[in-house]
């Protein structure tokens, strides 16, 4: 079920802060049994290029402690890879144009209506398949079965995030962000190299898709992963909150934690 919240979700009165790292309580979430606290770790708006070992020593490894989770919004890592393609250099052509009239619009992001998406879709897999994909989501739509179009042409295509207008960043307005390339090399590099267990995430307010952990938490069910932040603790405004540290507080008292209120749907 979608969990809709309006505008940014850093209430002040959920902000804390250690050895100079921001951070703000998430709140608390019970999955099977175990009781996760969540925290959102600031940091800067993290461009193209950057090191993100580098910057998960300087935000995360502060407040990390052994047995801690950290997820990792899937456009960071796609960012420190510079795995961008920037509007300018997609050409928009016809079926792109008319395929997307069709498309049904996404609350979370932009979805295949916006025109330019779908063409980058159509250079990354071809028109043969996308135009099979889009036959197939239609029918299947009608008898009430939806998302057939992602996965008959794969979810590198459904990972693509950008070209939105609606962004509080206006970088992302007209830049398309794909998936991380060697999501496992990721995260194995991150435990590695730091001793952080990891999960890479595509993740908003309709969805969680795990792409990735780490190597030592293989034993763990991806469906348990994901519902630790079903409730996309990172955001969808201006947070700046990519990394989410999840901590198993076992019977220990919560921190204090005043929850945002939930909505019916979004405003666009």
């Amino acid at each position: 079920m979608a969990i809709w919240y309006e505008g940014n979700r850093n209430n002040e009165q959920n902000r804390r802060e250690k050895d100079g790292v921001v951070y703000y309580i998430r709140g608390l979430r019970e999955v099977n049994g175990v009781r996760y606290e969540r925290y959102g770790v600031k940091t800067h708006f993290i461009g193209r290029g950057e090191d993100y070992i580098e910057i998960l020593r300087q935000y995360v490894l502060p407040l990390y402690q052994p047995g801690d989770i950290v997820t990792l919004g899937e456009k960071v890592i796609s960012m420190c890879q510079d795995n961008t393609v920037e509007k300018q250099n997609v050409k928009l052509g016809f079926w792109a144009k008319f395929l997307s009239k069709f498309a049904t619009s996404n609350h979370s992001g932009i979805g295949m209506d916006e025109p330019y998406k779908l063409q980058l879709a159509i250079n990354m897999k071809g028109l043969p398949l996308v135009l099979w994909g889009a036959f197939w989501g239609a029918v299947c739509k009608v008898f009430g079965k939806r998302g057939v179009f992602y996965e008959i042409v794969g979810q590198d295509v459904a990972g693509i995030d950008g070209f939105y207008s609606h962004s509080a960043f206006e970088t992302y307005h007209d830049l398309a962000v794909l998936n991380p390339r060697d999501p496992d090399k990721v995260c194995a590099e991150i435990q590695e190299k730091l001793g952080i267990s990891c999960v890479l995430v595509d993740a908003n307010d309709i969805a969680v898709e795990i792409l990735a952990k780490s190597p030592d938490l293989a034993a763990m069910e991806d469906d348990t992963l994901a519902e630790t932040i079903r409730d996309n603790p990172a955001g969808q405004d201006d947070e700046l909150t990519p990394f989410i540290l999840i901590r198993d507080i076992g019977d220990a008292e919560a921190e204090p934690f005043v929850p945002l209120v939930a909505i019916d749907k979004p405003n666009h």
